[in-house]
C-alpha cells in the first residue's frame, strides 16, 4: 500500500493530496490513485470516469459545474503548470462565494480533490499542459452550468495575469506577464457572475 499526504484546504470540501513518489537514478514510481489509502484519510468518493485535455500557454477552462449532477473531481496535472481554482456554490456554506487555488504541475505531482458543490476551471501557464481528472459522476450534455472566471465580488488572484475588469467575462484586454494572450472559449465568456448563477 502506498502513502499520501493530504492536507485541508481553508474552505472544507478542499483537499491537497501529495503521493509518495519512489525515485532514482532511473525515474520514479507513485501510486496516483488507491482507495485504501483515500478511506484511510476520510475520503471515501468513488470515481466513475477519467478525463484528459490538453491546453496550451494563456487558456482558461472555468469556471464550471453540473447542476443536477454534480461531479466530484479529482485533479493532476502530468505535464506543464496549471493554477487550478475551485470556488464554493453550496448556498447554506460558510464559505459561499469564497475560492481557494493551487498551483499543479507535472513537478510537484500535487493533486486537488474538489468536493461536489463547487465550480472549478484552471489557467495555464506553461507552454503546455496536460490535465487529469477523476470523476465521481458521468458527463450529462445539457447539464452543465458556469460562474464568470474574472468576477469581482468573487475576487479570483489568477497568477501571471493582467487586465482590467470591464463589466463582463471576455477575454479581452487580458493577457499574462509575458504578453500571451487570454485565451477562453466562446461559451466561457458568457457565464453569469455569482450573484446571479446557480446555487447548490
Amino acid at each position: 500500500m502506498g502513502q499520501i499526504k493530504v492536507t485541508r484546504a481553508p474552505i472544507d470540501g478542499l483537499y491537497i493530496i501529495e503521493p509518495t513518489v519512489h525515485g532514482d537514478s532511473r525515474g520514479y514510481f507513485m501510486e496516483t490513485y488507491n482507495q485504501n489509502d483515500m478511506r484511510a484519510a476520510g475520503l471515501d468518493m468513488v470515481f466513475v470516469q477519467d478525463n484528459q485535455s490538453m491546453s496550451t500557454k494563456g487558456v482558461l477552462r472555468g469556471l464550471h459545474f453540473q447542476k443536477q449532477f454534480p461531479q466530484g473531481k479529482l485533479v493532476r496535472v502530468i505535464r506543464g503548470s496549471v493554477f487550478d481554482v475551485a470556488v464554493d456554490l453550496r448556498k447554506n456554506s460558510t464559505t459561499y462565494g469564497k475560492w481557494f487555488g493551487v498551483e499543479l504541475t507535472a513537478e510537484n505531482k500535487k493533486q486537488f480533490y474538489i468536493s461536489e458543490g463547487f465550480a472549478h476551471g484552471f489557467l495555464v501557464l506553461s507552454n503546455k499542459a496536460e490535465f487529469c481528472y477523476k470523476c465521481t459522476d458521468f458527463y450529462h450534455p445539457g447539464d452543465e452550468g458556469g460562474l464568470a472566471w474574472n468576477d469581482p465580488e468573487i475576487g479570483i488572484e489568477w497568477p501571471q495575469l493582467t487586465g482590467t475588469y470591464c463589466g463582463n467575462c471576455r477575454a479581452d484586454g487580458y493577457a499574462l506577464q509575458d504578453g500571451t494572450p487570454l485565451n477562453l472559449s466562446k461559451k466561457d465568456q458568457q457565464w453569469a457572475c455569482l450573484r446571479d448563477t446557480f446555487r447548490f
